[in-house]
C-alpha cells in the first residue's frame, strides 16, 4: 500500500536511512516504548542546557502523566535512555561502548544530530548539539516526533536526523498591549509555555514590542503592568538561552526639536538599562512612528551608543516602513556607506518599495531581515486573494487563519532575499503560521503537511495528527472561491466534529481550529438561506401575483424576516460556547462585548457573527421610503430598486470587491509571483456593515496599491453609440484624490477626493473613448505617497449604452 505524501515526507525528514545497525528489523517495525525513561545529567551541562533538559522532562510528564527520571549514570536500568548535550560533553561522559554511536552534528551554529540506538537492552536516544542551542533544538525535534499521550510515550520508528538551520534569525513578535487579541491577558507562566512551544518548533528569538507604541498605556485584561511583564519575558528567554529583541518605534514627537530628542533618549535608556538581555534593537521608520531618514539616523546613532553601554553585542536594524518616494531616496543615499552601528535593514508592512527593490538599492553586504505580517487577512501586507466579501466582513482581518499554502508561497518567494525573519503578529490567531515559519527557517523544503502533523501530534493528540493536519489544510480551502459554492466547508466541519468527540481534543489550539470550522459552516448555511430569502422577496416585488404594490412590499418584507433554521442557530450557539472556552483557556478575545477585545477588527468576529448576509435592511429602508412617495412615483421607485439587482439590458455591471461579479476587472499579477499584490487588484470591504444606507455591493470594493492603477477593460462595444459610466466610490472612511483616465490619454476626472461615502458619479464618455469598440478605464492616486499604499477604492461600475 502506498504511503500518503505526508507520511513519506515525515520519514524523509527523519532520515530513516541513518537507522542504527544495532536495532533489529523487528524492533524497527514496532513502536519504541519510552513510557519509562531516564535523562542523563552529565554534570557538565550549562545552565541553558539544564533548562532544555528540564523542558524535556516536564513536557513529557505534562502530556503523559508519567515522570522520566534524571540520572547521572548511563548504567541506569529500564526504559528509554536520553543523553543530550554538546559533542564535547557527551564524549567526556558516555561509556566507550556508547560513545562509538555518538552522532556528529553539522559544524554550524544551532546544529544537532540525533541517533536512536540500542545499548544494554535499552532504547537509547543520543542528542548531540554543535552548541547549547543545538541541544535545545535536538530536544525539540524529539518532542515533536514522539507520541505523547496519557500513560504512554512512544516513537513510531527510530528517530535519526542531522540538521542545521538555513536561516540564522527565526523570530516571532510578542506584543503585550491592548491591541493584541490574546497576549494582553497572559501571565508569565503562559508566556513561558509559548516560548517553549516556539523553541520546540525551532524558533530562536522572540521580539518584544516596547511599552511605548501606538497603543493605550494599559489594557483592562493585563494581569501585570507592561514593563514588569516585558522584563519577566526577557528573563525567561535568558534562562533558555534564546534571543530577546526589542521593537522600538520612535513615538516622542518631532525629532527636529532637541527637547523631543532628549526626552526620547531618556525614555529609551530607562528601558534598555533594565533589560537583563537584549540581543537586537529594531526601529521602524513608520508603522508606527513617522520620522524622515535625515532625522531618524542621527537619533538611532545616539540610541545605539546608549544600547551598547548596557548590551555591548546588541545589533541594530532599521526599516523604511511608511516612507514616501522622496524619503526612500534619502534612505538609500544615507545607507550607501552604512554607519558602523547599523547591523541591517528589515522589510515590513507599509513599504512602498518592494523587498526586491530595496535589496537592489542597498549595499549587497548589508543584511536584510524579513518582517512579514502572518496574522492579517485583509487591509494588510498579504491579503487573502479574491476573498469572498462575506468572509472579509464577518471573520475580519484578524481571524483564526491557518494558511499553510499561502504562507508557503510567501516564505519561498522571499527566502532568497533575507537572512531570517521576525513575524508580525497580534496574538494566537496565527499560531499555526508561526510554527510553519519556525520550521521553514530550518528548511524550506519541509512539506507544510509534515509540520502540521507534528503540530497536531504535539499539541492535540498523536492519534489525531493526520486528521488534524488535514483539517488545518481544509480550513484554508474553505476560503477559496465563492462561499456559497464552496464544497470543502461542510466536510471540514464534519471532520472537526468527529475529532471533538474524542477526549483529547480539548485544548485551545484544537478549539481555535474547531471554532473556525464552525464559523465557516455557520456563514455558509446562513448565506445560502438568506440569499434564498432575498431572491424570493425580489421575485415577489417583480411579480404580479399581488396587484397592489403595498401588498407585494408587505409580503417581501415578511419573506426577508423569516427566522433562521434550527441547524444554523445550533452552530451559532456552538460558536459562542467555543468563544467562551477560548477566552478562558487562552485569553483569545473574540468579542469586544464579552471578552474585552480592543476593537472588532482585532479578531473579535463574534461581534459580527449575526450581521445580515443579504440586503434585507437596505431593501426594507427602500420600501419604507417608497411608501412615503406619491402613488405615481412608487412604481418607478420600485423599478429603480429592482434595477440594482437586474441591471437594464445593455448595461455592463461590476460589483467590485465580489470576485464572482467583477468580469471587467484587470486582476494583474498572479499571487505566486506577487504575494503582496503590488501589481494586482485587491478585493476588500469597508469597515461598516449592511444597513439601511449600505448594501453589500457598496460595502465591497476593489483597490490597487501605490502607483499601480485600478483598471477595468471592455471589449466589443458599439463604436457608433455614446456610453454613460456610473461609478460608486465607496470603501473605508479615508480616501485620496483619484484621477480617472480612459484609454491611457482621455482624462475623465481630474484628481478629486470623494465627497461622500458612498458617492455615485456619472460620466458621459466622449465618443473617441469607445470609437474603437474597446475601452480601458484606469484610476490613479497621487504619486509618491508612502504609508500602506491604499485609499483607491471603487465599489460599483456600470457602463450603459445611451439610446
Amino acid at each position: 500500500m502506498t504511503q500518503p505524501d505526508s507520511t513519506r515526507g515525515r520519514h524523509r525528514i527523519l532520515l530513516a536511512a541513518l537507522l542504527s545497525a544495532g536495532l533489529s528489523a523487528a524492533a524497527q517495525a514496532a513502536p519504541l516504548d519510552c513510557t519509562r525513561g531516564s535523562i542523563l545529567s552529565t554534570g557538565r551541562a550549562t545552565a541553558h542546557e539544564e533548562q532544555a533538559l528540564r523542558m524535556l522532562r516536564e513536557e513529557v510528564e505534562h502530556r503523559t502523566a508519567t515522570a522520566w527520571t534524571m540520572t547521572s549514570s548511563a548504567e541506569a536500568q529500564g526504559g528509554c535512555f536520553v543523553a543530550a548535550g554538546t559533542v564535547a560533553e557527551l564524549s567526556a561522559t558516555l561509556p566507550d561502548s556508547l560513545r562509538a554511536s555518538l552522532p556528529q552534528p553539522p559544524g554550524r551554529d544551532e546544529a544537532f544530530a540525533l541517533r536512536t540506538t540500542s545499548w544494554q537492552n535499552r532504547t537509547v536516544l543520543l542528542i548531540a548539539g554543535h552548541d547549547e542551542r543545538g541541544v535545545l533544538f535536538g530536544i525539540g525535534l524529539l518532542l515533536r516526533k514522539m507520541n505523547l499521550a496519557p500513560g504512554s510515550a512512544t516513537l513510531a520508528a527510530p528517530l535519526n536526523a542531522s540538521m542545521a538551520p538555513e536561516k540564522p534569525v527565526r523570530s516571532h513578535q510578542i506584543g503585550y498591549r491592548y491591541k493584541n487579541n490574546t497576549y494582553d491577558a497572559w501571565t508569565l507562566a503562559q508566556f513561558e509555555q509559548q516560548i517553549r512551544d516556539l523553541a520546540v518548533f525551532g524558533a530562536n528569538t522572540v521580539q518584544l514590542i516596547a511599552p511605548n507604541s501606538d497603543d493605550a498605556e494599559t489594557s483592562p485584561l493585563f494581569p501585570a503592568p507592561p514593563l514588569e511583564t516585558l522584563l519577566g519575558i526577557d528573563r525567561i528567554l535568558d534562562r533558555y538561552g534564546l534571543n530577546c529583541d526589542l521593537y522600538y518605534p520612535e513615538m516622542e514627537g518631532d525629532y527636529s526639536h532637541p527637547e523631543d530628542v532628549t526626552r526620547e533618549l531618556a525614555r529609551f535608556e530607562e528601558l534598555v538599562r533594565q533589560m537583563p538581555r537584549l540581543d537586537a534593537l529594531w526601529i521602524p521608520g513608520g508603522d508606527p512612528g513617522h520620522t524622515a531618514p535625515e532625522l531618524l539616523l542621527p537619533l538611532v546613532a545616539q540610541q545605539a551608543g546608549i544600547l551598547h553601554r548596557y548590551h555591548p553585542g546588541a545589533r541594530v536594524y532599521l526599516s523604511a516602513q511608511g516612507m514616501d518616494a522622496r524619503q526612500y531616496e534619502d534612505f538609500y543615499r544615507l545607507l550607501q556607506q552604512p554607519p558602523r552601528w547599523l547591523s541591517g535593514v528589515f522589510f515590513g508592512p507599509q513599504s512602498r518599495d518592494s523587498f526586491e527593490t530595496q535589496r537592489g538599492h542597498l549595499p549587497a553586504a548589508l543584511p536584510m531581515i524579513f518582517y512579514p505580517d502572518i496574522g492579517h487577512t485583509m487591509h494588510a501586507q498579504f491579503p487573502v486573494p479574491q476573498w469572498d466579501p462575506v468572509f472579509a466582513l464577518t471573520e475580519g482581518r484578524e481571524p483564526i487563519d491557518p494558511r499553510p499554502a499561502d504562507e508557503g508561497i510567501i516564505y519561498r518567494h522571499f527566502a532568497p532575499l533575507h537572512e531570517g525573519f521576525v513575524t508580525y503578529s497580534e496574538g494566537a490567531n496565527d499560531d499555526v503560521n508561526k510554527m510553519l515559519w519556525s520550521q521553514w527557517g530550518w528548511s524550506q523544503a519541509i512539506p507544510a503537511q509534515e509540520i502540521l502533523a507534528d503540530y497536531g501530534r504535539y499539541f492535540v493528540a498523536p492519534r489525531l495528527e493526520e486528521s488534524f493536519a488535514k483539517g488545518l489544510m481544509q480550513l484554508e480551502e474553505n476560503w477559496r472561491g465563492p462561499l456559497a459554492a464552496n464544497h470543502s466547508i461542510e466536510p471540514t466541519l464534519q471532520q472537526f466534529e468527529a475529532m471533538a468527540a474524542t477526549p483529547e481534543a480539548k485544548n485551545w489550539r484544537f478549539l481555535m481550529a474547531y471554532y473556525r470550522a464552525t464559523y465557516d459552516a455557520y456563514l455558509q448555511r446562513r448565506l445560502r438561506f438568506e440569499q434564498a430569502q432575498q431572491a424570493q422577496a425580489l421575485e415577489i416585488l417583480r411579480g404580479a401575483a399581488q396587484p397592489s404594490l403595498a401588498q407585494r412590499a408587505a409580503l417581501a418584507e415578511a419573506q426577508l424576516g423569516t427566522p433562521l433554521p434550527d441547524d444554523v442557530r445550533a452552530l451559532e450557539a456552538r460558536l459562542f460556547q467555543l468563544g467562551n472556552e477560548l477566552f478562558h483557556q487562552a485569553g483569545l478575545q473574540l468579542s469586544t462585548v464579552f471578552y474585552g477585545a480592543s476593537n472588532w477588527e482585532r479578531g473579535a468576529n463574534l461581534d459580527h457573527a449575526d450581521i445580515p448576509l443579504n440586503d434585507r435592511l437596505w431593501i426594507d429602508a427602500q420600501l419604507e421610503d417608497l411608501r412615503t412617495l406619491p402613488t405615481a412615483q412608487q412604481q418607478p421607485a420600485l423599478a429603480q430598486l429592482l434595477a440594482h439587482y437586474d441591471p437594464p439590458a445593455g448595461t455592463l455591471y461590476d460589483d467590485l470587491g465580489d470576485p464572482t461579479r467583477e468580469p471587467h476587472l484587470i486582476r494583474g499579477s498572479e499571487y505566486a509571483a506577487d504575494p503582496e499584490m503590488y501589481h494586482a487588484a485587491i478585493d476588500g470591504v469597508a469597515d461598516r456593515w449592511p444597513s439601511a444606507r449600505w448594501n453589500w455591493a457598496q460595502l465591497s470594493y476593489a483597490e490597487a496599491l501605490y502607483e499601480t492603477p485600478l483598471a477595468l477593460e471592455y471589449r466589443q462595444l458599439d463604436p457608433h453609440k455614446r456610453y454613460r459610466l456610473r461609478v460608486v466610490y465607496s470603501g473605508e472612511d479615508y480616501a485620496l484624490p483619484l484621477r480617472l483616465v480612459a484609454n491611457g490619454s482621455i482624462e475623465l476626472q481630474h484628481a478629486t477626493a470623494r465627497h461622500g461615502n458612498p458617492e455615485t458619479v456619472d460620466y458621459i464618455l466622449p465618443a473617441e473613448a469607445t470609437r474603437s469598440g474597446n475601452l480601458r478605464l484606469e484610476w490613479f492616486r497621487p504619486e509618491g505617497l508612502g504609508g500602506g499604499g491604499r485609499g483607491r477604492q471603487i465599489g460599483e461600475v456600470s457602463l450603459t449604452a445611451l439610446p
